[in-house]
């Protein structure tokens, strides 16, 4: 769409091209409804906002200031890059959990042949000894012993408790916003996850700005695109402050949630008339501060995984080797 409009291409020729060559069945029916919306006298904007499931509030609010303002083509030329940009933040989310999950699965693997099959071949051995047995290698065999009877419960916990927690999560406001703020105070992934979300504030923030949308209203859509409610009920303090009467940055300041680069970038934009471009600065900041806390938690990861993994390993070996080495000690030679 960005390059058909800029090529100055009529907006229902655009879209009745793009509906005639999109492969995807389902989106190539939503395209059919804005043609058909639009021919019957509709603006494009009020024509997406039908579609929710497709455009999202901020998708059509800058449309419509897009159309207001005729700079639709810069528009969708800043909600590309928006795209963009989003599709690698989730990438890098992502990347912070594939591998603990992948090396953590690997780790429960080791657990379960140790205990469910090689420990209980040690059993025999180790009870005909016929001496006292070491208090760590009783909780070896009892930790074996509950592997053997209750495997079934050690496999449903991994799927039965996010579940539980995701009810409990979602039985109240209250409790959303509490576990919101948790994840944003957590160790290691909290602050990854604070510069994560202040990065898409500040980059949906600074391209609703650049498109002519008014502060109050960019303040409010970004809401939905933190995804995290205690966030958003700072934003909503923003807003309140700003209605209210005081300026921009003493209210993002007052609510004790932003960090100081946001609000200094934030008294630069306002001093200088330049707000979306000092948002875009922070955005590329936290941006490039993500790619290397990620690098960072990486490589924390791998030596992490092996301490847990030798230290399992070196409990087996201990509680197997602890009553020989007592019988070898009581031998007289």
């Amino acid at each position: 769409m960005e390059q058909l409009t800029r090529a100055g291409v009529p907006l229902l020729e655009s879209l009745a091209d793009l509906r005639d060559t999109m492969s995807e069945a389902r989106f190539r029916e939503v395209i059919a409804n804005l043609v058909e919306a639009i021919e019957n006298g509709k603006k494009l904007s009020l024509a997406m906002a039908q579609h929710p499931d497709a455009f999202d509030k901020i998708f059509v609010s800058l449309t419509h200031a897009g159309e207001e303002s005729g700079r639709l083509p810069e528009v969708f030329a800043h909600i590309t890059d928006s795209l963009k940009w989003q599709d690698e933040m989730a990438s890098h989310t992502k990347t912070i959990l594939m591998y603990p999950a992948f090396v953590g699965a690997i780790v429960l693997g080791i657990t379960f042949f140790l205990m469910i099959y090689l420990v209980p071949q040690l059993v025999s051995f180790i009870k005909s000894m016929g001496q006292e047995i070491p208090i760590q290698t009783r909780m070896l065999l009892a930790t074996s012993w509950f592997f053997v009877n209750y495997w079934y419960v050690i496999i449903a916990l991994p799927v039965v408790l996010p579940l539980g927690i995701k009810l409990l999560i979602n039985s109240s406001e209250e409790m959303r916003f509490k576990f919101d703020r948790l994840k944003l105070n957590m160790w290691v992934t909290g602050p990854i996850l604070r510069k994560i979300i202040l990065a898409r504030f500040a980059n949906t923030f600074a391209m609703m700005y650049g498109s002519g949308i008014s502060i109050l209203d960019c303040i409010t859509n970004s809401r939905d695109v933190v995804n995290n409610l205690a966030v958003a009920k700072s934003l909503n303090e923003v807003t309140q402050e700003i209605e209210s009467g005081k300026n921009l940055t003493q209210s993002f300041q007052n609510t004790g949630m932003f960090p100081p680069l946001v609000i200094r970038m934030l008294k630069v934009g306002e001093a200088t008339g330049s707000l979306d471009k000092a948002l875009l600065n922070v955005s590329y900041f936290y941006d490039r501060d993500v790619r290397e806390s990620i690098k960072k938690v990486q490589v924390m990861i791998e030596p992490t995984m092996t301490i847990i993994l030798g230290a399992l390993l070196g409990w087996v070996m201990l509680s197997v080797l602890s009553p020989i080495y007592d019988i070898i000690g009581k031998v007289k030679f």
